[in-house]
């Protein structure tokens, strides 16, 4: 087997200024942020989004070209991508594990600044049958849309991959409308003792995550859309696959134990 280096299946990455443009966006980012909230003053914050957003797109481009156009992505490459993959989801798990650690070290033995009870003292929860159960409809739905897509695409079938995909997004955004209704309405705040500390927090992680894996998605959408996928060829969407099933399972722990089980 051979690249087109011409001697090896594996890839070696040209240069590319995206790299350093990337942890220079990141810089700006997380300056920004803290200029923001201490001087009241958004603007580095909103040109390090700009530039995370443009180099974003720039450096999916060239992957995109590399694997859908250059042939660069060859079996062995792959499969270094799905460990890539895996091991990254694999710190996302560990990640959101200690929020959860946070949360039940407050929960089951809370001490006598929240009340000695849980949920503490003065704090009103939400109803779990109501938003947070629709949310959770919305993301169980949305995990058997895209599975429909994935077995679509392994079938070659474009139209009903569109339609699927298509769904998954639309479900999605619509998960992220409701939260943020939903955070609009919440009868405390993050300030409000350790309970509003580590609902926000889980739950608020979990919701940048559906918006990362929305956009995943999207991305996704589009490359279908010009057919750069197919039935032998397609880990670019296997890996958002696998990302939103994931989100799908910390929501189902998220709601069992914060919303039904906390509250």
């Amino acid at each position: 087997m051979t690249s087109s280096h011409g001697h090896h299946a594996f890839h070696l990455v040209d240069m590319s200024p995206w790299p350093l443009t990337g942890s220079i966006s990141a810089m700006m980012l997380t300056t920004g942020l803290v200029k923001w909230f201490h001087q009241f003053n958004p603007d580095l914050l909103a040109l390090g989004v700009l530039a995370t957003t443009l180099t974003m797109i720039q450096w999916w481009r060239d992957i995109t070209r590399e694997g859908t156009y250059q042939g660069l992505h060859t079996k062995a490459v792959t499969i270094g991508l799905r460990w890539g993959m895996i091991l990254f989801i694999t710190s996302e798990v560990l990640f959101f594990f200690s929020f959860f650690w946070a949360f039940f070290h407050s929960s089951l033995s809370p001490n006598v600044e929240v009340g000695s009870c849980w949920p503490p003292a003065g704090i009103q929860t939400f109803n779990p049958f109501q938003i947070p159960l629709l949310n959770t409809a919305i993301l169980l739905a949305s995990g058997a849309t895209v599975t429909w897509a994935h077995h679509a695409i392994m079938e070659s079938n474009h139209s009903q991959a569109l339609q699927g995909l298509a769904v998954t997004v639309f479900l999605g955004l619509y998960f992220t409308a409701l939260q943020a209704l939903e955070y609009y309405e919440a009868p405390f705040t993050i300030a409000d003792s350790v309970y509003g500390s580590t609902f926000f927090v889980a739950t608020g992680f979990h919701g940048l995550h559906v918006i990362i894996g929305s956009t995943f998605l999207m991305v996704c959408l589009y490359r279908l859309y010009k057919c750069h996928f197919s039935a032998a060829h397609h880990f670019g969407f296997e890996a958002a696959a696998w990302y939103w099933h994931f989100v799908d399972v910390v929501w189902l722990f998220l709601y069992i134990s914060i919303y039904w089980w906390g509250g």
